[in-house]
């Protein structure tokens, strides 16, 4: 009888957690208000002038960037412009070719070593060999700028 009871007694406290766990299970269930979702931000396809006469300061590139994009924040343009740009640098330092659509492409060309000539004395000097990061324009941006 004793072990009769114990298993009945065990029947019940694995009941009762059952529907504790049920009761609980209800509670995370329960629908959550709906929080208003911001309205995406428009996309401006025009560039502002730059303040400056030579071109855009970085801060003045990163608003037309966040416009352009239609990002929310500055520092989401920013870190997007930066990361294109460590992007950029890692691939050229490896010597791939960057295709940018429409634009052209960037590579890395090695000159070699020539000799050249002051032109102050006229003397000889020789000019080692080095990398050159080297844009070739695409048709298309050849059309619409010059």
């Amino acid at each position: 009888k004793k072990s009769v009871k114990k298993t009945a007694a065990k029947r019940k406290t694995a009941a009762k957690k059952k529907t504790a766990t049920k009761k609980t299970a209800a509670k995370k269930t329960v629908a959550k208000p709906k929080v208003a979702e911001a309205a995406p931000v428009k996309k401006a396809r025009r560039v502002t002038k730059p303040r400056n006469a030579k071109g855009y300061t970085q801060t003045e590139f990163i608003e037309n960037l966040q416009a352009f994009c239609g990002i929310e924040k500055k520092n989401q343009a920013k870190e997007l412009a930066e990361d294109i740009s460590l992007l950029v640098v890692d691939s050229l330092k490896k010597g791939y070719k960057i295709p940018f659509f429409g634009l052209g492409k960037l590579a890395v060309n090695r000159t070699k070593a020539r000799m050249g000539r002051n032109p102050a004395t006229g003397e000889a000097i020789k000019i080692p060999a080095k990398n050159k990061v080297r844009f070739t324009p695409a048709k298309s941006l050849k059309e619409a700028v010059l």
